[in-house]
């Protein structure tokens, strides 16, 4: 169901369109616990560090196409806050067959490179194996992704954020079901995992296609919805964002390299943690997208007061919410941890980990609400500089202070990284306000 975010109370109004975000994005976090959980329970800590090993690979592509799609989001929504929506089929049309085609051509080649991959990235050789097996298998689904977050994005520009939820769900539900089979029933190892995860990727963005032309008959395929002027505006700003994303995410390879340089215990102690972690993050991720949603619709209905206002008031609200998963995290991290059947040593090194990164929460949720302002308004390419400036700082970082503070230098960097976003952020939100002659 669409919501108009530019009347009504915006506490409300944000939360509303805020929640079932949270709920989508845990439910597909949850495809990937599946199959650590299953994996690292059924095969050994060995099999699932072979996962943790590729993860960053995998998500460098799966992050260009959130970014990109996130630009959309924000062109739909100003589209929708002037009451343009037959231009939202337009986007939908134009970009699910132009990323569609792109991934599947990237992504191709990524499967066919697998090993050199691998090589690249130091890959220990007792788990090179095991993370061969599964890279290669989810590169099928890439494709199937960039059409699920074209769909995904002009539904949120509509103000409509239960339907990614609910086709999310039904999936992770099916994903469980796959992984049960070709894991622990089959003994396919990493490699079932991901036959299980792609299966449920193609459902999912089968249903959400499905419900876009049932539920907005505006949004269904005809002939003559290519238009080159919706492709300029689109890529324009999709770019910024998929730029940063990517560079981030090919910052992250970078990092993965260096965390595989500590071996094979601290990579699966680690990048289980970051499981956990990206999945603590979706609220404070999702409100930052709640503010650019709602900043983009009061931007294009011509309400900037209202704008600013939704700044303000997402800004107190993730701060909330960051301070409480700062005490969850803290308190219940290793718990978390321990569930993914690591050894008592991992665990230690994840629980030490989490302290120090949950601790810098709150400025990395006041990073995102300044970020949703500017990138509701438009300010799309300094969002992406400030993010690839944030990821120099901790690649520069790591290296510099691994001699000192060992492994913890993985979590620390990230921190300095959320401090320099954040200074740049509320230094250009500052002088966009002094352009505009503002107090």
């Amino acid at each position: 169901m669409k919501q108009d975010m530019t009347q009504g109370n915006i506490a409300r109004a944000l939360t509303a369109f805020t929640v079932p975000l949270i709920l989508s994005g845990v439910f597909q976090q949850l495809f990937n616990w599946v199959d650590a959980f299953i994996v690292g329970n059924v095969e050994g800590e060995l099999a699932l560090a072979g996962i943790g090993a590729v993860t960053a690979t995998y998500s460098m592509f799966v992050m260009i196409i959130v970014g990109f799609t996130s630009g959309l989001s924000v062109l739909a929504a100003q589209r929708f806050g002037m009451g343009r929506t037959e231009e939202l089929n337009y986007i939908l049309t134009s970009f699910s067959l132009v990323l569609g085609a792109v991934f599947l051509v990237v992504c191709t080649l990524g499967a066919v490179f697998v090993e050199q991959i691998l090589v690249l990235l130091d890959t220990p050789a007792n788990i090179f194996q095991d993370a061969e097996h599964y890279l290669r298998i989810m590169f099928m689904g890439i494709p199937f992704l960039a059409l699920y977050n074209t769909c995904c994005a002009v539904l949120r520009g509509l103000g409509d954020s239960r339907a990614p939820f609910s086709s999310v769900m039904v999936c992770c539900v099916i994903n469980v079901f796959l992984d049960l089979i070709f894991v622990a029933g089959l003994g396919l190892g990493t490699a079932g995992a991901a036959i299980a995860t792609v299966l449920s990727q193609i459902a999912m963005t089968v249903y959400i296609l499905w419900y876009a032309a049932e539920k907005y008959p505006f949004l269904r395929p005809r002939r003559g919805m290519l238009r080159r002027e919706t492709a300029g505006e689109g890529t324009r700003f999709g770019i910024p964002p998929a730029i940063q994303s990517g560079t981030t995410s090919f910052g992250n390879i970078i990092l993965q390299r260096f965390m595989n340089g500590f071996g094979d215990q601290t990579v699966a102690a680690i990048t289980t943690a970051y499981r956990v972690d990206t999945v603590l993050m979706l609220p404070i991720i999702n409100f930052g997208s709640g503010v650019a949603t709602m900043v983009a619709q009061n931007i294009g209905a011509g309400r900037p007061d209202r704008a600013r206002q939704a700044l303000k008031t997402g800004a107190a609200m993730i701060a909330g919410v960051s301070l409480l998963l700062t005490l969850f995290i803290v308190l219940a991290g290793k718990y978390l941890i321990a569930m993914f059947g690591l050894t008592p040593e991992s665990v230690e090194i994840g629980r030490q980990f989490f302290v120090r990164l949950g601790s810098f929460y709150i400025v990395y949720g006041l990073a995102m609400a300044v970020r949703g302002y500017l990138e509701g308004v438009g300010d799309m390419a300094f969002s992406g500089m400030a993010g690839i400036a944030a990821l120099l700082v901790r690649i520069a970082s790591s290296y510099a202070l691994a001699a000192t503070l060992g492994r913890m230098v993985i979590a620390y960097a990230e921190a300095l990284s959320w401090l320099v976003l954040l200074g740049l952020y509320l230094l250009r939100y500052a002088w966009k306000r002094r352009e505009r002659g503002e107090r």
